[in-house]
């Protein structure tokens, strides 16, 4: 760490005092560089790296909450600590309960099961006048089967026709987890039963996309636009004027999903569609940083500390004015455009590492996080799958990065 407590930034007794739950070195070093206190809650195996570089810690095994889950808020509570921020997808209902014990709100931790439990968000959604598409849940093959079945009738589907593809979503997990793509009565037998129950979604044709969104005192403070390239792959930001031009619209809507979450603090990840008749489908909405490293990328393009951004909006003693102070103004103080694409091995059989010339001599080519194979044999890809790492780029044309991004499906990186 290039930082430790005693010559890190200055912190602010009259400020709030925070509480990471989950490891991020890259949250880490922003709360360093803070002016908040804060403090790390992770797993027994950060102790010691957290004694060897002076990171205050408490250890905490978030595996499930049980009938001791009330020791982490009460001994928060007992530290002085003001709001508990999740980091991950899996610590979003702890930080939930964690709050609604140091604010003493206790609809917080049922606010924090709303956006975990895909279902159950997108029927907050529906009883806010939110578009959604069809969904059910899913305990076993035999219900997917029925879903798409109806789903296609209600499609008014021939005989003979192609069947219109569902999709299938781990019901708690982020992202790309446990997405499946269903388009034939097989793809369904390929589902383990370890992976039910599941939701299930009609398809939805159109421009899908992501927002942050930074929110205080109810209101939006900062909205990013991250325009995916290809879903499970490619992202940049800011988004191409194309996209852009929807920013009223779009604004709209996260204020009507604002209102119908009843969130007063915090940092928001929606996803939408955007379809050809011009229709905004909400998709779901995420309580905690996005994937794809698109904190890092943010900052790439704008200079700020997305998650010192997040420690302000969630922080219940920051002001008004230090918050609108902190945000630059969206898309005209962008430095450039900040992209990155996750690499998915093409071959069956792998050796090493190999950086493609056109990726490495590109002008936007910023730096690349992959590893060198630990196996030869690429294993298959479930569902979405993982990617093996991410190569970043940076660049001043949006309609450049998108078609570069593009380029690296057909690259090979390893050989």
């Amino acid at each position: 760490m290039d930082s430790v407590k005693g010559t890190e930034t200055p912190k602010d007794p009259n400020k709030g005092y925070v509480a990471l739950l989950g490891w991020s070195v890259n949250a880490i070093k922003a709360a360093q560089a803070f002016d908040r206190r804060y403090i790390v809650v992770a797993p027994d195996w950060a102790a010691d790296f957290c004694e060897a570089n002076k990171i205050p810690f408490i250890q905490w095994d978030f595996a499930r909450l049980n009938d001791r889950s009330i020791e982490i808020a009460q001994r928060l509570k007992e530290e002085g600590v003001d709001v508990a921020i999740p980091l991950f997808e899996e610590t979003v209902e702890w930080a939930g309960a964690i709050n609604s014990v140091l604010m003493d709100q206790p609809r917080m931790y049922g606010q924090s099961v709303l956006f975990r439990d895909k279902a159950l968000m997108k029927r907050r959604a529906q009883l806010g006048g939110i578009r959604v598409g069809i969904f059910e849940e899913a305990y076993e093959k035999d219900d997917i089967v029925r879903f798409m079945k109806r789903v296609n009738q209600t499609l008014l589907k021939l005989d003979g026709d192609p069947d219109d593809p569902i999709h299938v979503k781990a019901f708690d997990k982020a992202g790309c987890l446990g997405h499946r793509m269903i388009r034939d009565i097989e793809d369904i037998d390929k589902i383990p039963d370890e992976e039910y129950p599941l939701l299930m979604e009609s398809h939805l044709d159109g421009w899908e996309f992501a927002v942050e969104a930074w929110v205080h005192d109810g209101e939006i403070k900062f909205l990013n636009i991250s325009e995916y390239v290809t879903l499970g792959y490619s992202v940049f930001v800011p988004a191409t004027r194309e996209l852009e031009s929807w920013r009223d619209a779009i604004t709209k809507q996260i204020e009507k999903l604002i209102k119908t979450f009843d969130i007063k603090f915090g940092q928001i990840h929606p996803e939408y569609f955007v379809t050809s008749d011009g229709e905004m489908y909400f998709g779901e909405v995420a309580y905690r940083p996005p994937g794809f490293k698109a904190f890092e990328l943010i900052e790439r393009a704008y200079g700020f500390n997305a998650y010192q951004a997040n420690i302000l909006v969630f922080d219940p003693k920051s002001t008004k004015e230090e918050v609108d102070a902190f945000f630059p103004r969206e898309v005209e103080d962008a430095k450039g455009y900040a992209g990155c694409f996750g690499v998915y091995p093409r071959r069956r059989v792998v050796s090493t590492l190999e950086m493609p010339k056109e990726t490495a001599e590109h002008p936007y080519f910023d730096f690349h996080e992959l590893l060198s194979p630990t196996q030869e044999t690429v294993p298959d890809r479930s569902a979405f799958g993982t990617h093996w790492g991410l190569v970043f780029f940076f660049g001043d044309d949006p309609i450049k990065m998108r078609d570069l991004l593009k380029a690296q499906e057909e690259l090979d990186f390893y050989v």
